[in-house]
């Protein structure tokens, strides 16, 4: 197991480069290029780095010189022969050759292209535009990338033992969360913090603590270089990115209404069991329900990713018994702001309703709070979203407000278009 602290000490970066591989990314990632290269070919869409966090002044702390090498470096990345064995022939949820040859072919060529990277007032406005199938492969190394600069910012000044000892207590507060996990029946968690992350070996050691700590309990990480490593399921289904690219398509109010049902259909197409995973709440979950086709009953679950998320669980039980479907078989995935308190009340909450799962993201994978003075390891909140497609705008309204993305025209067009009326502004957690 790798000294994560004297690795830092000694500032190997050269050795520790922050993306190693262009499967150092999220599964859904290469899942949604897949259908988007078969799907969506020459739509042209703009992504943009957006600091929620806007106290965070991030062009103070991060060196644009290290942010350019790092950028630029990804840019040399190639699948190697190795990564293409593994996804070309390893089993995905229970489907052999999941990624098609056409696609396999395109991506062992692949490399990302360039980026516009600018400072204003105390950010970096990073951007990348072109082919949605091969700009869409920035956005979680961009994220990982900026996440770790800041890290490794704050750790440049601690001396050896003060790093010891600093990795020592992140530890054991991981170790913490683990052992209140261990009791929880019939427990399903996997890691969703690659996005977020404090850095990659950090990662690495979470992952590897909670194979240990929760055996099966934990079903595999969405990181598909360290579920090839460490040789776990790599776990993923779909993003916002889909319904707003292809609501930014649609030409008129009736087909902007369709649009999210168009993105299901193609999903369907592509993928089958438990890749039918519904995320409702691009344009107000309740309202998505409220028009979805029958056919999207069968489905094996939905996915929580804003708002109460009880209240989200309530309305897709709902649903699926208005449907004529039985909860208790259904599958609800909770993704949105957890740790271990909420995923225990969530648990006990639906447990015996339906098949609940979570997805622990940035409070697995970067929680340093408390651990340094001033918050300065303290994770904020850091998107990289598809902002415009074939020139237009695109829009996120979320079921919680403060989630909400757009032109402010355009939003409000969006509302009334998909009935969204008055919503709770709850806390972004990240």
């Amino acid at each position: 197991m790798v000294d994560i602290a004297t690795r830092v000490y000694n500032h190997k970066w050269k050795i520790d480069p922050i993306v190693r591989s262009l499967i150092d990314t999220d599964f859904y990632k290469l899942l949604m290029c897949q259908s988007i290269f078969r799907n969506k070919r020459g739509t042209n869409v703009e992504f943009s780095l957006i600091n929620r966090t806007r106290a965070i002044r991030l062009a103070d702390i991060v060196d644009e010189g290290e942010l350019r090498e790092q950028l630029d470096h990804i840019r040399t990345l190639r699948l190697s022969r190795g990564e293409s064995t593994w996804l070309r022939g390893n089993t995905f949820y229970g489907k052999r050759q999941m990624f098609r040859p056409d696609f396999m072919e395109w991506f062992e060529g692949f490399r990302l292209p360039d980026y516009h990277l600018e400072k204003r007032d105390g950010q970096y406005e990073l951007t990348f535009e072109g082919e949605w199938h091969e700009v869409m492969l920035w956005e979680i190394p961009a994220l990982a990338v900026l996440m770790e600069l800041r890290s490794r910012a704050v750790l440049k000044g601690m001396g050896r033992f003060e790093l010891q000892v600093l990795y020592a207590r992140a530890m054991t507060k991981l170790w913490g969360k683990v052992e209140a996990l261990r009791d929880v029946q019939d427990l399903r968690i996997a890691d969703f913090g690659t996005r977020r992350r404090h850095s990659f070996m950090w990662q690495d050691w979470c992952v590897q603590a909670m194979l240990e700590g929760l055996g099966a309990s934990f079903v595999g990480t969405s990181n598909c270089l360290i579920a090839m490593r460490r040789e776990v399921e790599a776990i993923g289904t779909n993003a916002h990115e889909l319904p707003m690219v292809y609501s930014a398509l649609a030409d008129g109010d009736a087909a902007l209404r369709q649009a999210p049902f168009d993105v299901l259909a193609d999903w369907q197409e592509e993928h089958d069991g438990n890749l039918r995973i519904i995320l409702p709440d691009t344009y107000g979950s309740q309202e998505f329900f409220n028009r979805a086709p029958d056919w999207l009953a069968g489905w094996t679950g939905v996915r929580i990713d804003s708002g109460d998320p009880a209240t989200g669980a309530e309305i897709a039980i709902k649903w699926w018994e208005e449907m004529g479907e039985d909860p208790r078989e259904k599958l609800v995935i909770f993704s949105d702001g957890l740790d271990v308190d909420k995923i225990i009340s969530l648990h006990e909450q639906f447990r015996g309703r339906v098949r609940a799962s979570f997805g622990w993201g940035t409070l697995m994978t970067n929680d340093f709070r408390g651990l340094v003075p001033n918050e300065g390891l303290n994770p904020f909140s850091l998107v990289c979203k598809a902002v415009a497609a074939n020139g237009r705008p695109t829009v996120k309204l979320s079921d919680n407000p403060r989630k909400a993305m757009g032109p402010a025209d355009e939003v409000a067009r969006y509302k009334h278009v998909f009935a969204m009326g008055d919503m709770a502004e709850l806390e972004v957690e990240v």
